[in-house]
């Protein structure tokens, strides 16, 4: 039997996420359910594509992603099943795949097409559930869905380079439970564009003019702990998804602060980088 991991903006107050386990439970009693996030801000697609694109690489073959963001059927907002890596996708096709099939070609798109055989208002509870068990049984897309060639693209989350090679313009694209701000520059445009040039970082009044490898790596451990400079020691570094991510060591954003809260960060905010 193969996983199916929800993502929702449901939280955890209301009966909503619960109410999706049952009737998976209903449909398959022997299913494995695995909660990606509940948190998701509500109606947020950046934040969920981004949660998404760093979690399902940890999945094995065959598992099913059921992702319940802004998916009310609309003429604008169709739902689709994306078959990529392996994995299985159901959500709307509202932009929130497009973070991982910018790089990644899927092997196929559905648009799913069951709609008149389901009375529903809750979509993720009927129309993928329905679509989440056919496909963990051995059922194909085509059954449930027509295919299609393209994708809806996310708009305003791609870094900008200068003409001249300059700078960077990026943005912020997540903020985690940590208050941590993650942009959408990746590792790997910095350093091509960069090519071994010094740089500055700049976010809103904070600046940053080193990149390091690890949180901890910000700190001095050769000087006793009762002098060193820990609290509040801003810390740019490239997280393990390969993003840019603008920190403040051990954060905590109910109590000392966060970078978002520091350094007056939200979504879409601008980051930027120039070359010297």
């Amino acid at each position: 039997m193969p996983i199916l991991t929800l993502t929702t903006d449901f939280g955890l107050k209301d009966h909503f996420a619960g109410a999706v386990k049952g009737a998976i439970y209903s449909e398959m009693a022997d299913a494995k359910i695995v909660d990606i996030s509940h948190n998701v801000s509500p109606f947020h697609i950046t934040e969920a594509a981004y949660i998404i694109q760093n979690a399902y690489k940890n999945f094995p073959d065959g598992t099913i992603h059921i992702i319940g963001i802004d998916s009310e059927q609309n003429p604008e907002n169709k739902h689709i099943a994306v078959k990529l890596e392996g994995q299985y996708f159901i959500c709307a096709n509202n932009g929130i795949m497009s973070m991982i099939t910018r790089t990644i070609v899927p092997e196929e798109v559905v648009e799913i097409n069951i709609h008149d055989r389901i009375k529903t208002n809750f979509t993720e509870l009927d129309v993928f559930v329905q679509v989440a068990c056919h496909i963990a049984r051995g059922g194909t897309l085509g059954v449930i869905g027509k295919p299609i060639k393209e994708i809806k693209e996310l708009t305003g989350i791609m870094p900008v380079v200068q003409n001249d090679q300059k700078g960077i313009k990026g943005n912020v694209i997540y903020v985690d439970n940590y208050g941590n701000v993650i942009t959408n520059i990746t590792r790997r445009l910095f350093e091509d564009v960069r090519k071994g040039r010094n740089f500055t970082i700049q976010a809103r009044q904070a600046s940053f003019k080193k990149i390091y490898q690890r949180y901890s790596d910000a700190i001095n451990f050769e000087v006793e702990k009762h002098k060193r400079e820990e609290d509040g020691k801003k810390i740019a570094l490239f997280n393990s998804s390969g993003y840019l991510e603008l920190a403040i060591y051990k954060s905590n954003p109910s109590t000392v602060g966060s970078a978002s809260t520091l350094f007056g960060l939200d979504y879409r905010d601008a980051v930027s980088i120039t070359f010297e």
